[in-house]
């Protein structure tokens, strides 16, 4: 792989890293959460963050058009490392504990989306790239509700979780 040289390089690099993340959400880790969950609430979440999660992939597309380049997603270490450290624990799990897995998994997903799409912003900024920086924006601020959805939910199903444990 040539080496990054410049900072348009190294936003495309992590325009394609996210891009990769995105689309795995969309084909692949999204529906499979959906069909294993419990909670009504936290499936009715999933299925809304698919839809807007398809939303990301044509804005980050669109990113990459408005800069001239065609969309091409990087293999993206950091999420291949999350989702094989969800899959584990899953494995070592009870089968009544799905649920705190998968919003644990859900929760770390979105801080390290969080984190990507408030670099690749930075970045769009300091390259005068201002419809990047609106797409990107529109993207984080889904990534931020979602998170706080994540954590509502969460609470509710640890508590649940800890009270039926207590009673039994």
């Amino acid at each position: 792989m040539p080496e990054i040289a410049s900072p348009r390089e190294l936003f495309l690099h992590e325009l394609g890293d996210i891009l990769y993340v995105e689309r795995e959400l969309v084909e692949e880790t999204l529906p499979k959460l959906i069909g294993e969950v419990q909670d009504a609430e936290f499936k009715k979440g999933l299925e809304k963050h698919l839809g807007e999660t398809r939303q990301h992939v044509e804005n980050v597309e669109q990113v990459f058009r408005s800069l001239d380049e065609e969309p091409q997603a990087e293999p993206c270490l950091g999420f291949d490392g999350l989702r094989k450290e969800h899959d584990k624990l899953l494995e070592e799990s009870s089968s009544s504990l799905v649920d705190l897995v998968d919003l644990g998994a859900a929760a770390r997903t979105e801080n390290y989306e969080i984190a990507a799409y408030e670099a690749l912003r930075r970045m769009a900024k300091a390259l005068g790239e201002e419809k990047a920086v609106g797409l990107l924006d529109e993207n984080l601020q889904q990534e931020k509700e979602a998170l706080r959805e994540v954590e509502k939910i969460a609470t509710r199903v640890s508590n649940e979780s800890t009270k039926e444990l207590a009673s039994a």
